[in-house]
């Protein structure tokens, strides 16, 4: 009777010990049928200086759909006003399970924390912080990484195995849908405030609604804040002619605003004076005030002007005002 006392009490231990030991994600689990990667991507030149983007990836029948939202801070008032907000999207071929590459819900936190530290090493002045959220049973998980510029640029920078991972699953990302932020001019040649186009995604929905922003907790500005910003048009640079007497001319032509006068700031009236040939066209032009690169904004815009036969032979005095951020009649205003 003691022995199977004995017996008994061991196999009871040996119960309970076996319900108090961590499960472990069984092989053969179901694998995760979508994820999120949010990635802020930041330069030491500017502006902009930040650009977050959002990948949306879900399963399909043969690979995954990705879409990726874009969102650039406001920049400042002569260079971008207003935040912008852009989304591309586009196919896999490569299931879920192969872009990932491994079950993310079995990555150690203590491995991860241990590639996160490095970065307290290096001087970094420019790199991406991102944050992959993945739905590991009941529980969402957001993972971590940071990617230095060392990672981009060194052949032998020494990246760690979960970093160099989350740069490959990037680098398809971004060839299912098109070039990304790394690829951008450093100028933009264009002044036009960038929107989405056509009707909003459920995506798009969702990153108004806040349920991207924990992707980002270190940033200066909520995900949803800023797809508010985008929303709502600033007034950006602004053109107008002041003056021009003793006449006016028949065809105006405003000068573009250079960009390089928009990132240092250049703002203010351009004063000149001048002449008029017998057909009309412009001729002699001279300055009397305003920046050498506003001025010569205005000299090529004032060569299309045309006056009319009365101010043939004469010469015309005009002003010409650039600014940043200034509200004035829109028939008057080249933005």
């Amino acid at each position: 009777m003691r022995v199977m006392r004995c017996l008994m009490m061991f196999v009871a231990a040996l119960a309970l010990g076996g319900m108090a030991l961590p499960q472990k994600r069984q092989t053969g689990a179901a694998q995760p049928r979508h994820f999120e990667i949010g990635r802020l991507t930041f330069f030491d030149f500017g502006p902009p200086f930040d650009f977050y983007e959002v990948f949306i990836v879900i399963a399909e029948d043969k690979g995954a759909s990705v879409e990726r939202i874009t969102l650039t801070p406001p920049a400042g008032a002569c260079v971008q006003p207003a935040a912008e907000i852009e989304s591309a999207s586009g196919t896999t071929s490569e299931s879920v399970t192969e872009l990932l590459g491994i079950d993310p819900c079995t990555i150690p936190e203590k491995a991860l924390r241990r590639e996160q530290k490095r970065s307290k090493k290096y001087m970094t002045f420019s790199g991406a912080e991102v944050a992959l959220q993945v739905q590991c049973g009941p529980q969402t998980r957001i993972i971590h990484s940071d990617i230095l510029d060392r990672d981009w640029f060194n052949a032998s920078a020494g990246t760690p195995e979960h970093t160099s991972r989350t740069m490959r699953l990037l680098e398809q990302l971004d060839h299912a849908v098109g070039p990304g932020v790394m690829d951008r001019p450093i100028f933009a040649a264009s002044q036009e405030g960038k929107r989405a186009q056509g009707p909003e995604s459920a995506a798009m929905r969702d990153l108004g609604a806040g349920r991207y922003d924990a992707l980002f907790k270190k940033a200066r500005a909520k995900l949803s804040e800023l797809y508010r910003s985008a929303h709502n048009p600033t007034p950006g640079p602004a053109i107008r002619l002041l003056s021009s007497t003793p006449f006016q001319p028949e065809i105006l032509v405003l000068p573009v605003y250079p960009q390089m006068a928009r990132i240092a700031h250049l703002t203010g009236p351009v004063a000149f004076k001048v002449g008029v040939n017998q057909d009309g066209t412009t001729a002699d032009i001279s300055f009397e005030s305003g920046h050498p690169l506003l001025q010569n904004a205005v000299r090529e815009a004032v060569s299309a002007w045309r006056f009319s036969k009365d101010a043939s032979g004469k010469h015309v005095q005009a002003t010409i005002d650039f600014q940043c951020f200034v509200e004035i009649e829109s028939d008057r205003l080249l933005e």
